[in-house]
């Protein structure tokens, strides 16, 4: 009679401990590809939110309208924009404090690095899961299968005769562990080499763009024709972005 080798099969009559090791891997491999989806979601918004921003920010010559624009927006909580309201808001506020230019400048960036470091953390979120997964997956696999051919081969030396028929449902158990492993581990470290290295080229990004609007702030703080003649018309407009 020809063995029944079929994956629900072979779960069912592998070991207690051998099972439990499936069940931690195909869980492992679930959370692993739901986070695949929901980071790949995450930072292709951000990478859109980024593009959008940019081109926005290149083309506006009036960083109040700009603001106000983002403020109006529906969701604020995520990416480039959230640095620039950030920065904007913290130059506003020290400005109308009639700060020195310097500290003026050093709070704005001030506040910027922290909400580059926030975003950063928001974009690496869960990326440390799927490096785990990738590392472990493997050697949780190898276990179960070390542990199904030791189970198989004491089996066995309690037969007087071993065929090859009797021999493999029991190897075949045991490399299935591994073979979920696998699964589990290559998606795994795929994910993250890629997620990382987007979340790389984002962050570098964010940073370009930090410092050319650090850069811009900076020539209007120092502008004498707009510290005389544009302030008083500005003025009212920041009150937008001290809310």
């Amino acid at each position: 009679m020809k063995p029944d080798l079929s994956l629900l099969s072979l779960f069912t009559d592998a070991s207690v401990l051998v099972q439990i090791v499936m069940l931690i891997l195909a869980i492992l491999s679930i959370m692993s590809w739901t986070l695949i989806f929901q980071r790949g979601y995450a930072l292709h918004r951000a990478q859109k939110l980024y593009d959008e921003f940019q081109e926005r920010f290149h083309l506006s010559s009036d960083l109040n309208r700009l603001y106000d624009y983002l403020a109006q927006k529906r969701y604020q909580g995520f990416g480039i924009e959230q640095v620039f309201r950030q920065g904007f808001r913290e130059f506003v506020r020290l400005y109308k404090q009639e700060a020195p230019a310097a500290a003026v400048m050093e709070g704005t960036e001030r506040a910027m690095r922290v909400s580059l470091a926030r975003q950063e953390d928001e974009l690496e979120h869960s990326l440390p899961f799927l490096a785990t997964v990738g590392s472990i997956s493997v050697y949780i696999g190898l276990f179960g299968t070390v542990w199904g051919i030791m189970t198989a081969f004491r089996g066995l030396g309690s037969m007087q005769q071993a065929t090859l028929a009797m021999v493999a449902p029991g190897i075949s158990e045991a490399l299935v562990a591994t073979a979920l492993g696998l699964f589990a581990a290559i998606p795994a470290v795929f994910a993250y080499n890629r997620f990382f290295n987007h979340v790389d080229k984002l962050m570098r990004a964010y940073d370009n763009l930090a410092e050319e609007f650090s850069s811009a702030l900076h020539r209007r703080l120092h502008s004498q024709s707009w510290q005389e003649s544009e302030s008083d018309a500005l003025h009212p407009n920041f009150e937008s972005a001290d809310k």
